[in-house]
Order: C-alpha cells, then structure tokens, then sequence
C-alpha cells in the first residue's frame, strides 16, 4: 500500500467510463486508458453501481489501497450545472430519462463516501491541456476544442477553469459564426441537434459532417466511392476520416470547412479573452500525423491574428481520450488542496 495521497479521475461518458489516478506528488499512477462499459442508458442506479465498480477496479489494479484516495474528480457530457445536476432536458448522450436533473456529483460522492468535485468534460480535458502546457502558473489562457461526435471546449483563463455562474460556460460548439468564409451559395444553412443553425458544431464535428457537409458535398461528387456504401447509422460519415488521411478530395474539402470553422471560433475567442494558447482535441487529431498536420495548418492560416500576437500556439490537445480523466483527477487534487 502507497503512503502517498491519490486523487481519482471519473470519466463518466455515453457508451464508456474511463478512470485514473493522479499521486499528491503530480504523477498519474494509471498510464493508458482504463475503461469499462458505462451502462448508462439503463439509468442512474445501474450506471453509479458501474462507476463505483471501475473506481474500485482501478485502485486495486494499482495496488495503493482505497484509503488512499482522497477526493474524486467526476466529469461527464453536459449540459449540466456546476454542482453536477444534469440539465433538465438530460444529457445529450445518455439516452434515459431518469437522467433529467439527477444530481450525480451528489449521488456519487454519496456511494463512495469520498469528497467529489464536478466538470462537464470538455471543461476537465481543457484543465488537463492547460496544465499540461503551463503548469499552474496564473499568467497564462487556453481554450481547448475537441472534435467528436459533437464539439466539446472548455476555457482556463489566468490559470483558473471557467465555469461559469450556472455551469454553462465555455460552450465552444454552440457559438453561431460568421458565414461569409464557409457558406456556399447555394448551400444550405448548416443545423445542430441544440437546435442552432450555423454554430460551430453544425460545421465542426461528426454530427455536423453527417448531417449537414457530406449530404451537400456528395451532390457534388456523382462518382464518390462513398456513394455505394449503405447509410446505416451514419457508416458514410465515419468513412470520411479515411478518405480524407487519404487525400481524397472530397472529404479534404470537408475537412477544411471544418478548420475554417475552428478558426472562426478561436477568432472569436481571441478578440474577447486575447488568449495565449489554443488546443485541438479528438478524434481529428487521432488521426495519421500527415493528416492532422494538415488540418492544423488550414486552421492557422485562417486564424487572424495581429502582429502582437504571433506566439499564440495552435497544438495537438494532449493524451488524448484520457485527457478528460486526468482533468478532473487534476481538479480534484486541486481543490483538496485549496480545502
């Protein structure tokens, strides 16, 4: 059994749940993914039985003993208030309507005994880049985008996660953009499932490609091979990532919609909050590294940035898929730390 104080990350997300642990001394005890299934569209008392599961699973596959952990950081989709009650309208991703305002930082922390903090997780993977980059030092903001199924963010501005008053901040993909520089002339206006037309996850996520880009684009393609793939739960959208590491034209024209529309966004970002960094996360960064290069560099070159401000970085969001575990681990030990 360690002697050192441990903080636990919850990655609470639709289909998995993700856990690892953060030492006193900064160190994550778990290096890769440990996940399991998160059951939760079987509803709160299936899903916290499953939540407390991995949590145990994970200490005893560290070897450091329950009485180790010290607090718990727990994350999961939004929308969701800053005390960790799931809105009203439930959780985009979860899929059962024992969800609707269920106050799972409550609950959870109720079934471990152990102190809980709350994130939505794009709020906790931001936390994690920014440390990662900068440390705790309060000089520096960060606003970090992950490109999924939809599009997560999550703002850290001199040193402190931005929340918000009611927890709804920081909600990156659901800023309307200018259309001027991505809308076709005879192109429909892109819509969300938020019910927004034209906001940035209408354009930049996998929701968006499926239901707004490739149905316009593949009009212009007549001879796509994507045309002979059958449609079943979106298998030609996910197929778009793969012709697009190929340099398929089609889908690097898509793709470059997708990273004018980032920058649009870190453009509006950078005239309210003039920030120093900006981190581009999931699955288009999981990509072949010629690929993600590429994306990023179509982002740079439409991110207008004043002579000022040319040190302003554009990177890779680190760790990928346990970025949003290893941040709430961090908000955690955090906030233990601050009492």
């Amino acid at each position: 059994m360690s002697s050192l104080n441990f903080f636990a990350g919850v990655d609470l997300g639709g289909t998995k749940v993700n856990v690892t642990l953060l030492g006193e001394d900064g160190t994550f005890r778990i290096t890769e993914m440990l996940e399991s299934p998160s059951l939760v569209e079987q509803g709160p008392a299936v899903t916290l039985k499953q939540m407390e599961l991995a949590l145990r699973q994970a200490v005893d596959a560290s070897g450091i003993g329950m009485s180790s952990i010290k607090a718990i950081g727990l994350d999961t989709p939004g929308p969701a208030s800053a005390e960790g009650v799931i809105s009203a309208q439930g959780s985009t991703n979860f899929g059962n309507p024992g969800w609707a305002r269920f106050p799972i930082r409550d609950a959870f922390q109720q079934a471990t005994g152990l102190p809980t903090v709350y994130a939505n997780d794009g709020n906790a993977a931001a936390l994690h880049c920014h440390r990662v980059k900068f440390g705790r030092d309060a000089k520096f903001s960060s606003l970090t985008a992950a490109v999924g199924t939809g599009l997560g963010g999550g703002i850290v501005v001199n040193g402190q996660l931005v929340a918000g008053a009611t927890g709804f901040a920081a909600e990156a993909g659901h800023v309307v953009l200018p259309t001027r520089s991505l809308l076709e002339p005879d192109q429909p206006m892109p819509k969300c499932n938020c019910g927004r037309e034209g906001d940035a996850e209408a354009w930049a996520s996998l929701t968006g490609i499926r239901n707004n880009l490739l149905p316009y684009y593949l009009q212009k393609y007549p001879d796509h091979p994507l045309w002979h793939v059958d449609d079943v739960d979106g298998a030609r959208a996910k197929r778009v990532r793969s012709y697009g590491e190929k340099g398929d034209a089609m889908a690097r024209l898509i793709f470059k919609k997708q990273a004018i529309a980032l920058a649009l966004l870190f453009d509006i970002a950078m005239q309210l909050l003039d920030l120093d960094a900006f981190f581009v996360g999931g699955g288009i960064m999981q990509t072949k590294p010629e690929f993600r290069e590429w994306f990023l560099s179509v982002l740079r070159e439409h991110l207008p940035l004043r002579d000022e401000q040319k040190g302003v970085s554009v990177d890779i969001a680190p760790d990928g898929d346990m970025a949003g575990a290893r941040g709430a681990a961090r908000l955690a030990l955090e906030s233990w730390h601050a009492g």
